[in-house]
């Protein structure tokens, strides 16, 4: 995230966080479990038809339904996990539009490259992206065309994603996502004649089903990155599906989709919300913000505690199918959101 931080401080490198080895490699199995998990929730969500539980439209049933049964590529996802004392809980998967990616795969590692602080750092997620697109390769007919807001976050991200794609072999292009048209047949951007075969879209899938060109996306032979059913997992109804299926497993925390009757310990998350907002953690603390229409999902609380005044969070990167890095987000509350801290990591 581009925030302004902590006194106008994001990108925090007066601290850093270190690792046992021990903790890294539970960490990299627990994301590779976890994403495994949930890749049966989506696959159980769609057996079972449960798209009215995630408030998912009827526009975007057909499109997730597709992608699922076609299998085009998937880059990458982020789990936010909370990590202490040997215990790792996931609190969500940020599996459609994760950011924070520049942060963890190249700035954190020019950090610990010019500090040598630390032994190593779980980082291969740039190595691994490249690879990543190179596997791809039978999907991706012509130029990869990225797009997203016009802002200075996405834009540094999906900037660093082109290049990726282009240290793999690919001709890409970029463009805001505003400038997105339907030529009567294919998606173009904005007045060429040139279809798009593939787009990566740093923009969520619940949004651009509400778009007025909503209609033309089941149309288009695109392939579209992330696919669409990636969607059900990036929502936080997920979380009281993979509750359901893995009831008591060790790397989840109790969700439900009603409220509890007694609240104490339980956070609420609003189903379609982004950057922290509308996040209640009862009897500690609460946000503001723009989401909540569509439903909550209550999660029992990680009971993050604080270390000299912060609250940390580890964001866990697959690429491709694989538990690739780390970035540690540090906040002044149990709330992670879009002023928190980027602060890097070693292993010890």
């Amino acid at each position: 995230m581009w925030g302004t931080g902590d006194a106008g401080r994001y990108w925090d490198e007066s601290r850093f966080y270190e690792f046992a080895l021990a903790e890294i490699d539970a960490i990299e199995a627990a994301t590779d479990e976890l994403h495994e998990m949930c890749i049966k929730a989506a696959g159980h969500v769609i057996d079972n038809k449960l798209y009215g539980t995630l408030a998912i439209p009827s526009v975007a049933i057909s499109l997730i339904e597709r992608s699922w049964n076609a299998e085009p590529p998937s880059l990458y996802g982020r789990f936010d996990l909370a990590v202490r004392d040997g215990e790792i809980k996931m609190l969500e998967y940020n599996a459609d539009t994760p950011t924070g990616l520049l942060e963890a795969a190249v700035i954190q590692w020019s950090w610990f490259e010019q500090t040598k602080l630390g032994s190593d750092q779980f980082n291969s997620i740039h190595d691994r992206l490249i690879e990543a697109w190179k596997y791809f390769s039978d999907w991706i007919n012509g130029p990869i065309s990225f797009t997203g807001c016009d802002n200075v976050e996405d834009g540094f991200t999906l900037a660093y994603l082109q290049e990726t794609a282009n240290q793999a072999g690919y001709q890409t292009v970029q463009f805001p996502i505003k400038e997105l048209g339907w030529d009567g047949s294919e998606f173009v951007a904005g007045n060429s004649s040139e279809f798009i075969s593939t787009l990566f879209k740093l923009y969520p899938w619940e949004w651009l089903v509400r778009e007025t060109f909503a209609p033309y996306l089941e149309k288009s032979t695109a392939t579209w990155m992330e696919p669409a059913w990636k969607m059900l997992l990036s929502n936080k109804g997920i979380l009281p599906v993979l509750w359901h299926l893995f009831p008591g497993h060790r790397l989840l925390l109790e969700a439900t989709a009603e409220k509890p009757a007694d609240t104490t310990s339980w956070v609420r998350k609003p189903i379609l919300g982004r950057e922290g907002q509308n996040v209640k953690v009862y009897g500690r603390a609460e946000t503001p913000g723009e989401y909540g229409t569509e439903g909550y999902v209550y999660q029992r609380d990680a009971n993050i505690q604080s270390q000299e005044g912060k609250y940390a969070g580890v964001g866990s990167w697959i690429i491709g199918q694989k538990a690739s890095g780390i970035g540690v987000r540090e906040s002044d509350g149990p709330i992670t959101d879009n002023l928190s801290r980027f602060v890097p990591h070693v292993i010890a």
